[in-house]
């Protein structure tokens, strides 16, 4: 029995909708964060070392990060499901993907969440100049980054319709959580159709909207 250790409004929540596209069995064990610091709470440190989420058991195996337990999961319970057939151009693409949402796209997330909230922890009488320094970095270094990613996800778009190709995969799983959060961070206007269609695409699937319903609220997006 795969276990998902569930960290609320975090990216185990793509490891559920896997779960649910593959029409697996698991068990949630749900986790929340702090309120003041938004961190994991220590209790994740007795699964894994580092206290983050995701992590899986499987049976006696812990697997950790995101694209690990993708590949985890669907090489060893999806019975070919949910990835290109290996050695195709549509493999290297999915593999490209599952390492690059989190090795490339989410550090600018990151950052861009990291300034934004930086003058609202300062002391009041420094809020002022954190908020100067905080805007000159993100208006300089971070949004010009996220411009530069979110574009590149629009093009390939445009390419197939999924991240990997014509065909749904884990990969379009794996960009879920860049995508909703530079959606709430960063915003698609008119010059984004595909990825605000990938949006609709994804979040009308009833695997996802069962994924929803066993992790609990998901707000990432608002």
């Amino acid at each position: 029995m795969i276990t998902v250790h569930h960290l609320n409004n975090s990216r185990s929540q793509r490891v559920l909708w896997l779960l649910e596209e593959l029409g697996l069995e698991y068990e949630v064990r749900r986790y929340e964060r702090d309120r003041k610091t938004m961190l994991a709470p220590p209790e994740l440190r007795a699964v894994h070392p580092l206290g983050k989420s995701p992590v899986i058991t499987d049976g006696e195996l812990t697997v950790a990060e995101s694209g690990a337990i993708i590949e985890h999961i669907v090489g060893v319970h999806g019975g070919g499901r949910l990835a290109p057939a290996p050695g195709t151009p549509e493999r290297a693409r999915w593999t490209y993907w599952l390492h690059y949402a989190e090795g490339s796209a989410m550090p600018p997330l990151l950052l861009k969440l990291v300034f934004q909230r930086l003058p609202h922890a300062a002391p009041a009488l420094l809020r002022p100049l954190i908020r100067v320094v905080a805007n000159k970095a993100q208006s300089s270094f971070i949004d010009p980054q996220l411009k530069q990613h979110v574009d590149y996800w629009e093009r390939n778009l445009a390419e197939s319709e999924w991240f990997a190709g014509d065909t749904f995969s884990a990969a379009d799983v794996q960009m879920s959580f860049p995508v909703e959060a530079a959606s709430s961070r960063v915003g698609f206007g008119p010059e984004r159709p595909r990825l605000r269609a990938f949006l609709e695409r994804i979040t009308a699937r009833p695997a996802y909207q069962r994924a929803i319903e066993r992790g609990g609220p998901y707000t990432l997006m608002k």
